[in-house]
């Protein structure tokens, strides 16, 4: 049972935009708002969103009037004009803050467009999880009152030519309400800090002073911030600094390869909620208890398209067609894996987001982020998923009792065939050998593709095991240091090249 019945008053419900339609309906008012917000944008003007409200049939004629959209095209055509102080080109009025994106496939970091309206978006997303943790049996409501240690972007934001930018975490949390800074954590000072390496060692002496319930971030960075707290005072566990640590509420990434590790540092059980929450925007929210997924946010500030993720739509590098195929959220199926196009009043429109997602409950349009449209291994047909990976470390972690916080593979040649290599961050003693058995007797079970093509093209499984360290180092060497920065799972291209010159010069690391 809830602790207690928690029942909003209509008005709010409404004002918080609470579930009371179906996906579909809802997600067509939705697009509807945000068609009629941005009618007299220079975008609008061109692709005549006037006419497209007109339509009897506006979803479809959105589709077919307006093309899709990845971060490289839509910059070029439009982005670089807000960057450089434009007003109304693909939303209403001047775009003052950028989220610097944390781009692991790429070098560059990627300015996305950040409004008030987007933000007032997220806002209440983030309330309507604030209220969905009264329903957790296992979460008391004393916990509600404690402290929140949020490990996200600095709050002192770069000043470009009349715009900011910054991480969206320290966009966020610089604009967060005034009645939240009592629960925020690590405060004003430390959160304004940009040297990430000094902001943890700042946190970890200010520890003993806070009593936290809450930890918000990336589960890499957050299980450092917390192993660095037990080292700095000799404990046996983090509960014996904050015993009343509650939840973690973790996004970015799969939770799964890191659980096993992350659950060594603690005194007893907690409650994990997932969160969607990209530089584009709030997505989607595990809004109960032992949910099979996330729920999507179809019902409050964006509007989702769903592009299969097959060879029709995306070519051998991850790169999607110029006219792909795309469903509204009533038309897609269950077990399928989708590549997310969306629609926000920050101006991304039929844009890329890059990940892809599995429904496991179309009815509530609950579903789980299954890899990246980049980050993928397919050299014979194995058609191996973030996923399957995810999975397979997971598995493996359990039964060797081992903590891999990081994990990357790439594909090699292996004579006239083909090796996967696998670099996993480790700083516990591993057979490389036994380790490189495990994995791959996992993912033949995870992998029907996988089992077959290992019969044949694929011919071996490398594991080298870095510490990790290495794997932090890499990426403060590419200035992607902190909690909105993920090492990508499938390295490719130029990363894979630096990646291995960096282990080099590291003397393997």
């Amino acid at each position: 049972m809830p602790i207690f019945e928690f029942n909003l008053p209509k008005s709010l419900s409404r004002a918080l935009g609470l579930p009371t339609k179906s996906p579909r309906s809802a997600q067509m008012r939705v697009l509807k708002k945000l068609l009629k917000t941005a009618q007299y944008t220079a975008f609008g003007q061109k692709f005549k969103f006037d006419e497209i409200l007109k339509h009897r049939h506006i979803g479809k004629n959105f589709q077919e009037s307006v093309p899709s959209y990845n971060y490289n095209k839509i910059y070029k055509d439009w982005w670089h004009l807000t960057l450089e102080g434009q007003s109304d080109i693909c939303w209403p009025g001047k775009i003052n803050y950028f989220a610097l994106s944390s781009g692991t496939s790429e070098a560059a970091s990627k300015y996305i467009p950040i409004t008030n309206d987007l933000l007032r978006g997220n806002k209440i997303i983030m309330i309507k999880q604030l209220i969905s943790l009264f329903k957790y049996r296992e979460i008391p409501l004393k916990a509600l009152g404690k402290g929140w240690l949020t490990l996200g972007g600095s709050t002192d934001l770069q000043k470009g030519a009349g715009y900011y930018a910054g991480d969206l975490s320290g966009i966020t949390a610089k604009k967060s309400p005034f009645w939240f800074q009592p629960f925020y954590k690590p405060g004003k000072k430390i959160a304004k800090e940009r040297d990430w390496n000094k902001k943890l060692k700042e946190i970890v002496e200010k520890a003993p002073d806070w009593d936290i319930s809450f930890v918000v971030g990336v589960p890499a960075w957050i299980q450092m911030c917390l192993e660095m707290v037990i080292e700095r005072y000799q404990l046996n566990n983090i509960h014996e600094i904050w015993p009343n640590l509650t939840l973690f509420v973790h996004g970015g990434v799969s939770f799964e390869p890191y659980k096993h590790g992350f659950e060594k540092l603690l005194g007893k059980p907690i409650e994990y909620v997932e969160t969607y929450l990209a530089s584009e925007g709030f997505l989607a929210w595990q809004d109960k208890q032992n949910a099979l997924g996330m729920r999507l946010t179809f019902d409050q500030h964006i509007f989702f398209e769903f592009v299969p993720f097959d060879e029709k739509n995306f070519d051998d590098n991850g790169e999607m067609v110029e006219q792909p195929e795309a469903f509204m959220i009533h038309e897609v199926e269950e077990g399928r894996d989708y590549a997310i196009l969306i629609s926000t009043p920050a101006g991304a429109w039929r844009y890329l987001i890059g990940d892809t997602v599995r429904f496991v409950d179309k009815s509530n349009a609950e579903i789980i982020i299954t890899g990246r449209t980049k980050h993928f291994l397919s050299l014979v047909g194995e058609h191996l998923s973030v996923d399957n990976m995810n999975k397979a470390v997971q598995l493996v972690s359990e039964e060797l009792n081992l903590s891999i916080p990081e994990y990357t593979v790439t594909g090699e040649p292996d004579g006239n065939f083909f090796a996967h290599h696998w670099y996993v961050a480790c700083d516990q003693s591993v057979d490389e050998i036994l380790l490189a058995e495990k994995i791959d007797e996992k993912l033949i079970q995870l992998n029907d593709d996988y089992a077959i093509e290992r019969k044949s093209a694929l011919k071996s499984i490398r594991v080298s095991v870095l510490k990790e360290s290495c794997f932090m180092g890499f990426m403060e060497s590419k200035g992607k240091i902190g909690g909105q920065h993920k090492f990508p799972r499938v390295l490719k291209g130029g990363m894979l090249t630096d990646w291995k010159l960096f282990i080099k010069n590291q003397g393997e690391c």
